[in-house]
């Protein structure tokens, strides 16, 4: 193949004929451009690759006039073959300054060309071919061979890396590397990023270090792009051995090295990792930026360390860094977070005061924030402001007011703002629907809930672990076990996992039905599944003892939970001072409730009215 491509290029001669017409063309181009080469059917009808080929070759013709003729072709006449497209790049490369192309215009032309060839699929063929067909053009047009061939396989290298041509890229690479080209490091920064991008951490470590290899220079830009994609997938450690080679050779990590270590610790939850990135930033006279200060506020306020957000959020205003709207928008859902909703809103006032304007997040952040702390009203002037400020509610503010309003009892309302949501072409999801079937469950209208939930599901809806445990909390509650062990199979089945508030309300309701024994199997159950009892299993477990009459296996399971790290509730209390009463164990029954006050758990009624019962039960 590459023979006879070869001899087709240099070696195909062209007939009188042919060579008669391109003279013909030349002239006419010369004299009044392409467009006159409309009123002439008959010339153009002896159009075809060697003749365009002379054409393009013609040393009087511009750079510009062999371009317009170029594209005149391709439009009405003709698919330029490959030849044709190397001609013209080498034609605009050696065009000087009497052309009317600019160099920025003359790039970007010959890049637009190199993408032709690049993306289509009938001028594919191997870099060999094409560097054969490159150096004949250089023969025929006598320019510099090596400058030319490396500024084109340099373009043809940028535009198979940002095609995604991967495997094409890393082959001009390789070929440019073995003929001793040029191989510029921006070229390879954009290979790196275009890798990164494409999810290939690993190409993009293999070709680093291919870079290294050949002495290509290595800037904190290039190591930056690999060391972000190792720390977003987590390996900090390779990340920090490959950022200590790189010093060894001069090249110094900046502040977006040191920030992607950052974000790469928090994202692992390491804060003694994140600790030492910022020592060694000092050590290294490296300052923080707005985006560091930005990590460190939305890392703490992931892992609840809401006093070192605080802080690191007034360090950064003590040293004079402008917070942007990202900033204000991380320590405002930090607060939000923390049930801090009074310090949320003065910082939202803070932030409006000095002219940044809030985006959908930040008002996502407070409206998350009120709706936690059951302020509804305060949620629905927060959405009147936005949507005054033209932010239209997104999806996620959706399912938080939905969650908000179902939390508060508000259910109608919930529904009413679904209604609106899919009006708008929104999608209910999965999250919007548990929410809406819980708060119908909390008002006690279950059917609704399972009618909510099977509608769900004929809508496309895959229904997951949350969806599941209602379903099965909504049987258990009514007795029909039957059907809870159906769906809690079928959720298996459909690969999701049951949680502990499954097994939770599978167990709450055996026990208060009085199957104590399918109760304690499923606490086996979970347990050799990994899961840990919480206070719900075992007040529920405790109840269940109590009901069947085993009050001393009761008094075991309270006495295990101090040793499990929980720490009774209420309600765990009342059910066994509630079984002890009924027994006629009083003292027992009494000593519980003074246990009970002196743990700061105020008795409610119940306990009162147990107590009273248990001293009849004794006398009698």
């Amino acid at each position: 193949m590459l023979t006879t491509l070869r001899r087709a290029f240099t070696s195909n001669p062209s007939s009188k004929l042919e060579q008669e017409v391109a003279r013909k063309i030349s002239k006419t181009l010369r004299n009044s451009g392409s467009e006159s080469l409309q009123t002439m059917p008959s010339l153009l009808s002896c159009l075809n690759s060697q003749t365009v080929q002379l054409v393009l070759s013609n040393h009087t013709l511009t750079a510009e006039t062999c371009l317009d003729f170029f594209y005149f072709v391709k439009k009405n006449y003709q698919k330029p073959d490959l030849m044709a497209y190397i001609t013209m790049i080498s034609k605009l490369y050696r065009s000087r300054k009497p052309d009317k192309l600019q160099k920025s215009q003359k790039f970007d032309e010959m890049r637009n060309l190199v993408n032709c060839v690049a993306v289509d699929g009938d001028l594919s063929v191997p870099v060999t071919v094409i560097a054969s067909l490159v150096e004949g053009a250089c023969n025929e047009s006598k320019c510099n061979r090596d400058k030319f061939m490396g500024k084109f396989f340099d373009i043809l290298f940028r535009v198979y890396a940002d095609n995604k041509m991967f495997g094409e890229a890393l082959e001009v690479f390789e070929h440019m590397a073995k003929k001793g080209l040029h191989l510029d490091e921006r070229s390879c920064l954009i290979y790196l990023l275009a890798l990164r991008r494409g999810g290939q951490v690993d190409s993009c470590l293999r070709f680093f270090r291919r870079m290294v290899d050949l002495n290509v220079e290595v800037t904190v830009y290039s190591l930056t792009i690999l060391l972000d994609g190792l720390c977003k997938r987590g390996e900090v450690e390779v990340g920090r051995k490959l950022m200590e080679e790189a010093a060894a050779k001069g090249v110094k990590a900046n502040v977006v090295t040191y920030n992607a270590f950052i974000e790469g610790y928090f994202k692992r939850l390491d804060l003694g990792g994140v600790k030492e990135i910022l020592k060694l930033m000092e050590k290294e006279g490296v300052a923080s930026n707005v985006v560091t200060y930005t990590l460190l506020i939305h890392g703490f306020s992931n892992v609840g360390k809401v006093e070192e957000a605080q802080r690191v959020f007034d360090e950064m205003l003590e040293k004079r860094i402008e917070a942007d709207v990202y900033v204000y928008t991380s320590i405002i859902s930090c607060n939000c977070r923390s049930g801090k909703v009074k310090r949320a809103l003065a910082l939202f006032d803070e932030m409006t005061d000095k002219g940044l304007i809030p985006n959908a997040h930040t008002y996502g952040a407070l409206i998350h924030g009120v709706c936690k702390a059951g302020q509804m009203e305060a949620a629905q002037m927060l959405v009147n402001e936005m949507q005054s400020k033209g932010i239209d509610l997104n999806p996620v503010i959706f399912n938080t007011l939905i969650d908000g309003y179902c939390e508060s009892g508000m259910v109608d309302e919930a529904v009413r703002l679904q209604f609106v949501m899919e009006k708008k072409g929104l999608e209910s999801d999965v999250f919007a629907y548990n929410s809406i079937a819980s708060g119908l469950c909390k008002l006690n209208r279950k059917d609704e809930a399972k009618g909510l939930l099977f509608a769900m599901v004929e809508r496309g809806v895959s229904p997951n672990t949350m969806s599941y445990t209602t379903l099965i909390d909504i049987y258990c509650k009514e007795g029909n076990f039957a059907e809870a062990k159906r769906v809690f199979r079928e959720m298996e089945e459909k690969g999701n996992v049951p949680n502990i508030i499954t097994y939770n309300a599978l167990i709450d309701g055996y026990s208060k039905r009085g199957n104590i024994e399918e109760a304690r199997k499923l606490k086996n159950e979970l347990e050799n599944r990994g899961l840990i009892p919480d206070v719900y299993t075992y007040t529920s477990l405790i109840h269940g003892e109590c009901i069947d009459g085993k009050v001393d296996r009761a008094l075991k399971l309270f006495n295990e939970m101090p040793h499990r790290g929980l720490v009774p509730n209420v309600v765990t209390y009342t059910a066994l001072i509630s079984g002890l009463s009924k027994v006629g164990k009083s003292l027992e029954a009494f000593k519980l409730y003074d246990e009970m006050k002196e743990e700061g758990i105020t008795p409610d009624d119940t306990v009162y009215s147990l107590l009273v019962g248990s001293l009849h039960s004794a006398n009698v």
